[in-house]
């Protein structure tokens, strides 16, 4: 064998030139891990006229299935197959376009093997809600960072705040206390936009690989999630694979000229997502709703691009990997292709079967929201979601309607019989995500009348009935919404106490008014008892028609038996046993959870005024 020597000053200019060839790239995802469902792996790579460069390698178990220019030639897809026996480590893929070469240089990664990843979550996690720029800054260096477009604007209710990862991090201990066992932040990508679009919210990304700098790094996420792991605490990531930010540095270069949807052509969504389901929907309105912009500032996807749904699909499976999440929430999900949807759906249980998903299903009835769940009964027209969750608005819906309507035939508390009545719809109801509101709607207690015994009322119904409790922060400190003018920043008020300098911390009792501790302190009983108990968290559900203005219903499993009575009267209401006696034959007493009191059930009894009772059979 020829042994060649190189001498220095050639090994570092033909390190250099490595590394020169590799700088002016973009390529996405930038790793990979070896041994994962799925052998494909597409590779975007974006630079000067990359496109027509042909791409080669050279490395046992790694061959090009195929490579394909998008209608940019600075674009160039190049599919893998990576077999199952490939080891972690580096590979070259080599681009050629005449006497012209780039490389690059692509790590593979092993797969994480703690079983504390990826956990999914169920009806035995309540879930706490936050925006991480409304929640706590604890790191106040990153509020405003160089070279991004959007500052810090503290007193501007839709501007950002400076809330950050940290900030969240740093109060893991005060969510924990309160009961909760997963957290679900609102979207942390990257979000580079204009000043005029506030996107603090986080639901118009321009770097979907990339945590936005003014919440942390990536990093600082990976850390977050072990932290929140290594307190019991589960993590659910929020994506959005309708649409993208405007400032998205594709738009500067689109890969395909249908990457989006022509917004000259389809304009802005009708927001109607019951088209989706709708058997007599007209071609124009199912086109509004899955082409049309979400608003000017958001250009709608297009996955019906095969490239584009290949791409979103890895993106998920990679932060999936790479973080150690336990579960998302997809923002938007009637509004995407129906078929794309269902595909994302699957292959992401399929790599990862103990994982679970929630869809966002903002719809108007029982029916609309009851399509979208998978393997649902009754339905003709073949379409499986494969989506194991939906938010389930019409409890929202039931809960606002029930406070605020005087008691009918079809009104009042008997919204939340009807609703739940309807239950056989549903493929599981006891994977629906149930909430009293969320970001985008108006605060709890400012729709029931900023009267704190219909809060309590509300939540404790929200603990005790079927399905996947979700609590959006602030609620256990009974937050209001703020003045109409704020638009957005009405319901996403930050924490006091969150931001050095603040005059109050509602993190601790002392920084609480009376009536915040009252709330926080009837929360973190309630939702710390719903821990203990197997009949609410998994056990079958029995409702009894409300009469003169009360709601029965109990929760049992074999082992335990619960009962609950929401008396929407300004007076004490008489419990007749008689009524309820194929529940309660057997039982003598009941202890109530929040007073710790005995009540009588061999007997007709009372129970408080504007009050849920909730009583464990003893």
């Amino acid at each position: 064998m020829t042994r060649y020597l190189i001498s220095p000053l050639a090994l570092l200019f033909l390190l250099v030139s490595s590394l020169s060839a590799q700088t002016d790239l973009r390529v996405e995802p930038p790793f990979w891990y070896t041994q994962m469902q799925s052998n494909q792996l597409q590779l975007m790579i974006h630079g000067a006229n990359i496109g027509r460069f042909q791409a080669s390698v050279d490395h046992p178990g790694i061959k090009i299935t195929k490579q394909i220019t998008g209608d940019s030639p600075n674009y160039r897809f190049v599919y893998l197959q990576i077999d199952p026996d490939v080891k972690p480590g580096s590979f070259s893929l080599s681009l050629k376009n005449g006497d012209q070469t780039k490389t690059i240089t692509y790590s593979l990664k092993e797969r994480a093997k703690s079983i504390n990843r990826n956990q999914g979550f169920s009806s035995e996690d309540v879930i706490y809600l936050l925006m991480p720029d409304r929640f706590a800054n604890g790191n106040p260096a990153n509020d405003t960072v160089e070279g991004m477009l959007e500052p810090a604007r503290r007193n501007d209710p839709s501007g950002r705040h400076g809330g950050d990862i940290k900030g969240v991090q740093d109060h893991l201990d005060y969510i924990k206390n309160l009961g909760m066992t997963a957290v679900w932040l609102t979207p942390v990508f990257e979000n580079d936009q204009t000043p005029e679009y506030k996107a603090y919210h986080g639901y118009a990304a321009t770097d979907m690989y990339k945590i936005d700098r003014r919440f942390g790094s990536n990093e600082e996420f990976v850390a977050f999630v072990k932290a929140c792991h290594d307190k019991g605490l589960k993590v659910i990531m929020d994506m959005i694979h309708n649409h993208i930010g405007d400032q998205h540095w594709w738009m500067k270069d689109l890969p395909f000229n249908d990457w989006v949807h022509d917004q000259s052509v389809y304009g802005n969504t009708n927001y109607r997502g019951t088209v989706a389901s709708d058997p007599y929907a007209s071609q124009h309105d199912t086109d509004r709703l899955v082409k049309g912009w979400f608003v000017n500032e958001m250009p709608d996807l297009n996955q019906r691009n095969q490239q584009l749904a290949d791409y979103l699909i890895q993106n998920t499976l990679w932060w999936i990997e790479y973080s150690g999440i336990d579960g998302i929430r997809m923002d938007t999900y009637l509004y995407p292709y129906q078929d794309y949807m269902a595909r994302w759906a699957k292959e992401v249980l399929e790599a990862y079967p103990s994982f679970n998903i929630v869809g966002e299903s903002w719809v108007e009835s029982v029916a609309h929201e009851s399509y979208w769940q998978k393997d649902r009964d009754g339905e003709n027209d073949g379409y499986n979601s494969h989506l194991p969750s939906v938010t389930d608005f019409q409890i929202h819906f039931a809960v606002r309607d029930a406070f605020n309507s005087p008691f009918g035939w079809e009104s009042g508390i008997m919204r939340l019989y009807y609703t739940l009545s309807q239950d056989r719809l549903y493929s599981d109801p006891m994977q629906n995500v149930i909430f009293l509101d969320n970001h985008d709607i108006n605060r709890i207690y400012s729709t029931l009348g900023e009267n704190l015994n219909n809060l309590k009322m509300a939540y404790a119904f929200l603990m005790t009935t079927r399905g996947i409790p979700q609590v959006y922060y602030g609620t256990e400190l009974a937050f209001k919404a703020g003045p109409g003018s704020w638009g957005d920043g009405a319901k996403r008020a930050d924490m006091p106490g969150g931001w050095p300098g603040d005059a109050r911390s509602v993190f601790t009792a002392e920084g609480r008014t009376p009536e915040e501790n009252a709330m926080h302190s009837y929360v973190t009983k309630l939702t710390n008892w719903r821990k203990t108990s197997d009949a609410v968290k998994n056990g079958k559900l029995i409702h009894f028609v409300p009469e003169e203005n009360v709601y029965v219903y109990f929760r049992y499993t074999n082992r335990e038996r619960v009962m609950v009575i929401m008396n929407m009267n300004d007076t004490e209401a008489t419990i007749s046993r008689k009524k309820h006696l194929e529940m309660l034959r057997g039982y003598t007493f009941g202890l109530d959870v929040i007073t710790g009191k005995s009540t009588n059930v061999g007997q007709d009894f009372k129970v408080p005024a504007r009050t849920t009772t909730i009583l464990t059979l003893k």
